[in-house]
């Protein structure tokens, strides 16, 4: 994932400042309060928000920042994540740590960035990461806090900053070795989840902060969201929403809704059930964010990726596993542009000059044949309007052979005969989406 900083500075109102004393002291307490019981979380709005996640194509992308943000209103995202580096922003130590107008903070450099989001009504997710050296004796900033103090400080700074701001995401899979050391679920909760959630609690009416943000699998040195999850709420981890990162384990074998591995520890879209159950079980009122997900698509990735067809119909599917899911709130792609290092991510809708990719319709339209006899789909782009044709490839052309109309949601079903091989799409309005084979 791309890192970025944070925004919105004097035009907009803030709540009063927490002061320094009450926050740190709530945070230094926190020993004592996170034996407590999880507060009741903040009623979540109903259905599922599907949106997108690349910092460093909003912040640095080709064009204008303003024509980059109305390519994400016109593809219908309604939810970005976006991270705020701890490490950027605060790079020497606050005099008031809780106060965003301290000289030490700096908001500038992603301010037009979340202002350009809330001015559109695009719901923002702000994830916070990244340790600055200041505070963990001048080590790599995927070294945690010396205090949760600092952190719940930083949170609550932020909070202030951004007061419309309701969703926080705490940290990026701190179950791999590469975003947080110590790997531990008592030190990321003990450090990082509890003082965050209890500052920023204090800071925002009607918050959701949302724990865990783990990977599908530990990788070398790390810990499976399984075991992490337990670990959490063994270290009595408070928190309204777990956050994961359902990425397929085998994009050659595993699609969204088959293939998971039944046995293993890890957590992919195919196998969300372990997740739901583990949450019933010890979390029975958080919700879930899949807070990044996508396939590599080949090209450029002749390793990892899929073909572009493949990579269309899997973005359908995906949004079906996310919408058949109870307690699922958001599901958010990763990236918009394919990145410029082959041993990164090639997930974006685009590539890396800009040529849309067939995913690119599927986010705009994307359908699923979920049984033999059954398509569903969403009209999700504004553009699409709230009817639209099926239409099934004859020869060189494209005929019609369905009308359907959006329901609640902007969601579809229709049922009738498929045949195998045969190839679909979704066509409404201007807008074409990807071409779906029946199988």
């Amino acid at each position: 994932m791309a890192s970025s900083d944070p925004a919105y500075p004097g035009q907009m109102t803030r709540r009063p400042l927490l002061r320094l004393a009450t926050i740190v002291a709530v945070a230094v307490g926190f020993a004592v309060a996170a034996a407590l019981a999880a507060a009741p979380r903040a009623a979540a709005a109903p259905g599922v928000k599907f949106g997108l996640t690349d910092d460093a194509w909003l912040l640095h992308g080709s064009g204008s920042l303003e024509s980059r943000l109305d390519r994400l209103d016109a593809l219908g995202v309604r939810v970005v994540r976006f991270t705020l580096r701890w490490d950027q922003i605060a790079r020497r130590r606050p005099a008031t740590a809780t106060d965003p107008e301290d000289p030490a903070y700096r908001w500038t450099v992603t301010d037009p960035v979340l202002e350009g989001l809330h001015e559109r009504g695009i719901d923002v997710v702000l994830q916070l990461l990244g340790t600055p050296g200041w505070a963990n004796g001048r080590k790599p900033a995927n070294v945690a806090p010396k205090s949760g103090a600092t952190f719940a400080a930083f949170a609550a700074a932020a909070a202030h900053q951004y007061p419309w701001v309701r969703k926080w995401l705490i940290w990026n899979e701190p179950n791999q070795v590469r975003w947080l050391r110590p790997t531990s679920p008592a030190v990321y909760t003990t450090k990082l989840l509890n003082p965050a959630y209890i500052a920023l609690h204090h800071a925002v009416r009607g918050a959701q902060v949302a724990g865990g943000g783990t990977a599908p699998r530990g990788s070398t040195g790390g810990v499976s969201p399984v075991a992490w999850l337990t670990g959490m709420h063994a270290a009595r981890a408070r928190l309204d929403v777990y956050a994961h990162n359902p990425y397929p384990l085998d994009p050659k074998r595993e699609t969204p809704l088959t293939g998971g591995c039944g046995h293993c520890t890890t957590v992919t879209m195919a196998t969300l059930g372990r997740l739901q159950k583990m949450l019933a079980r010890d979390y029975p009122r958080a919700r879930i964010w899949l807070t990044e997900y996508g396939y590599q698509s080949n090209p450029p990735d002749r390793i990892l990726g899929v073909s572009l067809g493949l990579q269309a119909r899997y973005e359908g599917e995906g949004t079906y596993a996310a919408f058949r899911a109870p307690k699922v709130d958001l599901l958010v792609h990763f990236l918009y542009r394919d990145e410029p290092n082959l041993a990164r991510f090639q997930s974006g809708l685009v590539s890396l000059t800009n040529g849309r990719k067939p995913e690119y319709g599927a986010f705009e339209l994307p359908l699923a044949q979920i049984s033999a006899t059954t398509l569903w789909g969403q009209l999700r782009a504004p553009d699409a309007g709230k009817t639209a044709r099926l239409e099934r490839r004859v020869g060189s052309r494209w005929r019609p052979f369905a009308t359907v109309r959006a329901r609640t949601g902007r969601y579809f079903h229709w049922t009738g005969k498929l045949a195998r091989g045969m190839q679909v799409r979704v066509h409404a309005g201007p807008l074409i989406g990807a071409v779906v084979a029946i199988h």
